[in-house]
């Protein structure tokens, strides 16, 4: 610091010792005040605390609008992902005798499976906690609205969970049902105005599935099936839940043209990674079109939800005892997402995210969220039904051949989880 700009210089006749001591003091209380805060620094609390996007690249020009982008209030977010399945004692909400809509092969109990501890698992979020689905509280929050679930029979699966779950506090009344096997539902709570919905769509895009002649599906990646998304103008939340059909022999279409093939004759293999983030973002794109507020006709905004890729747990052949024989979930890091498993989770959260990038703008209620349950669902092989997807399969002895179901899960069972982790996050939206 110069002399000029000291407003306590001393004047000339003042004596040694005081030209001494502030000379000390101007050297020496910086050196004092470094040395205290290196080794002793203040800490000054947040009003909340944060969390920073791991991806986040050192500011530009215009950083502070993009740090306001990224950090989030950790009030506002919970990682459900991070966590591990812990022991507890309440009883599920609902069993298979006091639900009327469980399908029959996953009403396991009633079936006949012996074993309850599958029923008093609870899973428990590293960072935050899951509250136990309020049957009430979930139907405030969507009164008035139409919730519609979309895709393959893990679609269906939840959905008739959180059916079970609704019903413990009021009435529902099934008042639509069409397609093979009641694949197209519908059902009103009148108590709040709620319609829910189940639409039979494996692919989310146009399709056409494989049968008995023929063995392999067919895709039209340009274009969204429509006996789904011709009903989006009446919809207020959707969830959707693909992947398995995936898996299967397809062929591939965009527009009139042959793009690839999976497990399939006469055309290139590309396998089904590709098309598996194509078919997502057609879907996405279509429900922006038609709900954002850039169309004057549909633009009343809607809530997606994507459940990630639920994975099944065979650990031998599927027709033989012992497909799926746990009774107990894995410890967190006996098994981790790998693979297939992984890829579709992965790719599934990124069109989730570059869906809400491109209706960053929209002026109406439109948004996505990825409803990541597929590291706990990965941790749950003792949640399927297995052989009780046929009612007392042992009854008369071990056959030698078994149908055993464990992709599935079990009624009460782990599923339930995936609808206490989609009402928290309506919960937090509301905040």
């Amino acid at each position: 610091m110069g002399s000029s700009n000291n407003p306590y210089k001393e004047k000339p006749n003042s004596s040694l010792s005081k030209k001494l001591l502030s000379f000390l003091l101007y050297v020496f209380l910086p050196l004092i005040l470094l040395l205290h805060f290196y080794f002793k620094p203040f800490y000054f609390p947040l009003p909340f605390s944060y969390n920073i996007n791991p991806n986040f690249i050192s500011p530009s020009s215009n950083s502070q609008e993009v740090l306001r982008k990224t950090i989030v209030p950790q009030a506002a977010t919970c990682d459900y992902s991070n966590g591990e399945w812990v022991p507890h004692n309440q009883e599920p909400l609902y069993n298979g005798t006091t639900c009327d809509t469980i399908k029959q092969g996953q009403n396991c109990m009633v079936l006949g499976r012996p074993d309850k501890d599958y029923h008093h698992w609870k899973w428990n979020p590293k960072n935050c906690k899951l509250p136990r689905f309020n049957p009430r509280k979930f139907l405030d929050l969507i009164k008035n609205r139409h919730v519609a679930f979309v895709g393959d029979s893990l679609a269906r699966n939840q959905l008739e969970s959180l059916l079970c779950m609704v019903s413990v506090s009021s009435k529902l009344d099934l008042f639509y049902t069409d397609g093979d096997d009641n694949k197209f539902r519908k059902w009103h709570v009148s108590s709040h105005n709620v319609t829910f919905s189940i639409y039979w769509s494996p692919f989310l895009v146009k399709g056409v599935e494989k049968t008995i002649g023929k063995d392999c599906n067919t895709l039209h990646l340009e274009s969204v099936d429509e006996r789904w998304a011709a009903d989006l103008d009446h919809i207020d939340m959707l969830v959707l839940s693909i992947g398995h059909w995936y898996l299967h022999p397809a062929v591939y279409y965009y527009g009139s043209s042959i793009i690839g093939c999976h497990f399939c004759k006469n055309h290139t293999e590309t396998g089904f990674f590709d098309v598996f983030g194509k078919a997502l973002n057609t879907t996405f794109d279509s429900i922006i079109k038609r709900k954002g507020s850039s169309n004057s006709n549909y633009g009343n905004g809607i809530r997606v939800f994507l459940t990630t890729f639920s994975p099944a747990h065979f650990e031998g052949e599927w027709d033989k005892l012992g497909a799926c024989p746990k009774t107990r979930p894995f410890k967190q890091g006996e098994r981790v997402l790998d693979g297939v498993e992984e890829e579709l989770r992965r790719i599934g959260v990124a069109e989730v995210a570059e869906a809400n990038r491109r209706c960053g703008n929209s002026e109406n209620d439109l948004r996505f969220e990825a409803l990541d349950i597929s590291k706990l669902a990965l941790l749950r092989p003792d949640g399927h039904p297995g052989p009780y997807m046929n009612p007392f399969p042992f009854a008369n002895g071990v056959p030698e051949r078994l149908q055993n179901d464990c992709v599935h899960w079990c009624l009460p069972g782990p599923i339930d989880t995936w609808n206490e982790i989609l009402l928290d996050v309506i919960k937090r939206w509301k905040r």
